[in-house]
């Protein structure tokens, strides 16, 4: 509690010196985000903050803090429902400690493709019911961003079917559901902080870890981890959130401007993070000899069909559990 509250000191502080010499009557929303100014979130994030002054004539600004300048994204959401922060991106991972709801985007192979995952987060009818969800204790999301379909990726040992898995020390999010994937898969699960992964898996206190191609060569992943494998067990997005009480203290029309805003930022971010993938994962293999394994995916599926049934019977997750199925049938 002690390091929040410096931390909104520090926020105010902000605010006033750039209030001191910015547009009086423009409203400021300050948004907080872990990546990098490279990183493909971080232009969408750009475009939209630009939407949104373009869209109010400038009458709302979006103030950008990106690389975890204000924090964890477990320090960021608690800012972000105390008002300290307006908007943050954080993964839906990082989401679950708050909503059970988000827990089902951890669920390994609850989408088989991200064709299938597209279409159950373009259905409003499904998403409203989770990003409504979490008004009651301070927020509520505005749209998802694209963050890859996780694989797993290793030091020194390539990995073709479960049996493979056994005793492999792999880096989880810090997510239960995640935890519980790689025990069902055979794995070890260390839940760690993404900046620790590199230097863990160069000293072998991990053997693998699980993410995006992005990992391999934006945070240098590649140069320790030399298989990669094409497991596709999750595909966990991005979310914007936003305070619940700074979005209602804006008039309908403001409310909207900055909903279409959030998402037409997420059809941009589409082509920016397709791009993306594309160009690092020819570096990775090209500059870094990382070695791209195609697997069957088939024993994988079957390993953690335990977890879906638990979540099917858990009175926490049945609901949300059965809504994206439903919405898959109805495809």
């Amino acid at each position: 509690m002690k390091k929040i509250l410096i931390m909104i000191a520090a926020i105010l502080i902000l605010a006033g010196c750039q209030n001191a010499t910015g547009n009086s009557e423009a409203r400021e929303l300050k948004l907080a985000h872990n990546q990098s100014l490279d990183h493909p979130v971080h232009k969408s994030l750009v475009e939209f903050g630009r939407l949104v002054e373009e869209k109010s004539n400038d009458s709302i600004q979006v103030k950008i803090f990106p690389n975890g300048q204000l924090g964890s994204e477990r320090e960021v959401i608690e800012l972000t429902q105390t008002g300290a922060v307006d908007v943050s991106k954080v993964s839906a991972s990082a989401l679950e400690g708050f909503e059970s709801d988000y827990s089902i985007f951890s669920l390994p192979y609850v989408f088989e493709s991200y064709e299938e995952f597209e279409q159950i987060m373009n259905d409003k009818s499904i998403t409203d019911q989770i990003y409504q969800q979490t008004e009651k204790i301070g927020f509520i999301g505005l749209t998802y961003y694209n963050a890859g379909t996780r694989h797993l990726y290793t030091k020194d040992r390539e990995v073709h079917d479960v049996s493979d898995m056994r005793g492999l020390k792999t880096r989880v999010q810090p997510s239960q559901t995640s935890v519980k994937m790689v025990e069902a898969l055979g794995g070890i699960p260390t839940a760690m902080a993404y900046g620790e992964v590199y230097t863990a898996l160069q000293s072998g206190v991990i053997d693998a870890a699980e993410n995006n191609e992005t990992a391999l060569v934006g945070n240098n992943h590649g140069e320790v981890a030399k298989y990669y494998m094409y497991t596709g067990h999750q595909i966990v997005p991005d979310m914007l959130i936003m305070n619940a009480e700074s979005f209602n203290r804006f008039s309908e029309e403001e409310q909207t401007i900055i909903q279409e805003a959030a998402d037409e930022s997420t059809v941009f971010h589409e082509d920016v993070w397709s791009a993306a993938i594309e160009e690092q994962t020819q570096i990775a293999k090209d500059r870094m000899g990382v070695e791209f394994i195609e697997v069957d995916r088939d024993p994988f599926i079957e390993a953690v069909q335990p977890l879906h049934k638990a979540y099917a019977k858990d009175e926490k997750t049945e609901a949300i559990y059965q809504l994206i199925m439903g919405g898959k049938a109805n495809d």
